[in-house]
């Protein structure tokens, strides 16, 4: 095995970053995939050995998993894939505030459920996505062209990790927009694309990943080491556990017809045993209880300034403000100007919690939810001295987490309504308004496994063996006993993964996603009855670039 021992910098010294000239690529993401940077290398040199082929077929593909610019990358990023399923949700917005945030309204229609196929946070999402699935494409056909230069067990793991990567793209686009064209070479002809049902994409990521699952080193990915920020068997496992969990909604291919498959009757092979998706959620659940994954005893340690050696981090994005050009963006949009400037940072004065958020969590109530503190800012605004900030009329600063409307235009809290993010301990030593830090941000954790174990065995009928799990992550903050029930677990999902990016898919399982808007003087509210909202249309651009694509019900 090849060791790589150095953080996937901001560019790998020696890699030459893919340019690839083809009119497939450009019908399924509508940009160029050309890059040419300064210190590119001739091809040849590329792949003169192991190492370098290494190098420039797997290592180059971790510079997207992060990203500096509108749309790219998982997370950390805005106006792509995040913010669809965040801001596409109830669990938080940003209002319009003024002449701030409308930008054409793009939040709005987000919060509303109305977007078309034309919002340009879909495109984002889309051609990002595309994009590194065929990079990884191109990787998987370099390795087979150089396959001498490696032994056998090196071919296997690097191949394994770049088919479980792009599986994984294959997972968020599926999870988007149902039904996508699977592309598995470069060389697909646009006379051969073929947009596939959703539960035909659904079985060609769980059988990618359970192929090479095992393959994939059982190390930990979120350590500062060799394997840091890669894919492991535990990453994979941990997706695994969301596709079953997710079965019966991935396996419906009419999402608009009111009847979704029956979990207890989905059945799957799993290392030679046949079970149903709930069974299978757990067998997965297990295989990270094994690897010796658990809770951290402090909620707040998964978002330390130097977060590596959390016990319950699966997967993140390496963050290093000195090495790497991934950025997190989302505290900079959501303070305000002068939350920000008592940090040395610039902030936006955007993003916070919905009322509905509020209500889950008790806010304001004997009853609020400990983690409330640990996640948003609300109330009187300190820095980092307990020094008092004050606005820029010169008045103390204070956060009106109940005042927050779609629109506050108008509003004497124009600028101070809404509770806003925190979760991630602040790095006072960031750079570029904040925005390069070193708290890696976290992807997967241990506390959604449990979470998600307790809710397919309350699914299964083993309501009383799920109660353990669920309260396993409530008695880390001293919360409340309460029984595990369906409601009780999507609201504790909230409470524990908020700014996480769940929300949205959570609230499709549990048949709950419907906008909090409910009409007004200038638009009615949308139609959701038929649940169409719950896949996103295929972006507009993309079926007039590609007339094999054809529109999702509903719009």
């Amino acid at each position: 095995m090849i060791t790589w021992t150095n953080k996937i910098r901001r560019m790998v010294n020696g890699v030459i970053l893919f340019t690839i000239h083809c009119s497939l690529f450009t019908v399924l993401s509508s940009c160029s995939l050309d890059e040419n940077p300064k210190d590119q290398i001739p091809e040849e040199e590329a792949y003169a050995d192991a190492g370098a082929l290494y190098r420039n077929t797997v290592a180059t593909l971790y510079n997207y998993i992060g990203g500096a610019t509108d749309g790219q990358g998982l997370q950390g990023t805005c106006r792509g894939i995040y913010d669809l399923q965040t801001f596409g949700s109830d669990e938080a917005m940003i209002p319009t505030r003024g002449t701030d945030w409308y930008d054409g309204g793009i939040w709005q229609e987000l919060y509303r459920h109305d977007w078309t196929p034309g919002h340009p946070m879909l495109g984002n999402a889309w051609s990002y996505l595309y994009k590194v699935i065929t990079l990884c494409n191109r990787s998987l056909e370099l390795l087979e062209s150089h396959q001498h230069l490696l032994d056998e067990t090196d071919y296997l793991d690097y191949t394994a990790e770049v088919r479980a990567l792009r599986a994984i793209y294959y997972w968020y686009l599926m999870d988007l927009f149902g039904r996508v064209p699977i592309i598995t070479t470069t060389k697909t002809s646009l006379s051969q694309l073929e947009q596939m049902p959703r539960s035909q994409v659904f079985k060609f990521v769980a059988s990618e990943l359970q192929q090479v699952v095992s393959q994939l080193p059982q190390r930990r990915s979120t350590r500062q080491d060799d394997f840091y920020g890669r894919v492991s068997n535990a990453v994979a496992c941990f997706v695994l556990a969301k596709l079953m969990l997710n079965a019966e909604v991935y396996t419906d291919d009419d999402w608009t017809d009111g009847d979704r498959p029956d979990g207890s009757t989905i059945r799957f092979s799993v290392e030679g045993e046949t079970m149903n998706a709930w069974e299978a959620t757990i067998f997965y659940c297990e295989k990270l209880k094994d690897a010796g994954y658990k809770l951290e005893p402090i909620y707040t340690n998964n978002f330390e300034v130097h977060n590596e050696n959390s016990s319950e981090n699966i997967w993140t994005i390496p963050m290093d403000k000195d090495l790497y050009y991934n950025e997190m963006q989302y505290h900079f949009r959501s303070w305000h100007y002068r939350h920000a400037a008592a940090f040395g940072f610039t902030g936006e004065n955007g993003a916070c919690a919905t009322k509905h958020t509020l209500q889950i969590f008790g806010y304001d109530t004997d009853e609020e939810d400990k983690r409330f503190l640990f996640n948003y800012y609300e109330g009187v605004v300190t820095d980092n001295n307990s020094h008092l900030v004050l606005d820029r009329n010169g008045n103390i600063l204070e956060y009106k987490p109940w005042e927050v409307e779609l629109d506050l235009s108008g509003s004497p809290y124009l600028e101070t309504a809404g509770a806003r993010m925190g979760k991630y301990i602040v790095d006072k030593n960031a750079t570029k308004d904040g925005k390069l830090m070193d708290n890696d941000i976290v992807l997967f954790r241990y506390s959604d496994v449990l979470l998600m174990q307790a809710e397919a065995l309350l699914r299964n009928g083993q309501a009383a063996e799920g109660q353990a799990y669920f309260d396993a992550v409530r008695d880390r903050v001293d919360a409340p006993d309460r029984p595990l029930t369906l409601q009780n677990l999507l609201d504790e999902r909230l409470l524990e993964l908020c700014w996480e990016g769940w929300r949205r898919q959570d609230l499709i399982r549990f048949g709950q996603y419907e906008s909090l808007f409910m009409g007004d003087q200038w638009d009615a509210k949308v139609d959701e009855s038929d649940g169409h909202t719950t896949v996103f249309p295929i972006p507009g651009g993309m079926i007039d670039f590609n007339p094999n694509l054809t529109q999702n019900e509903g719009y």
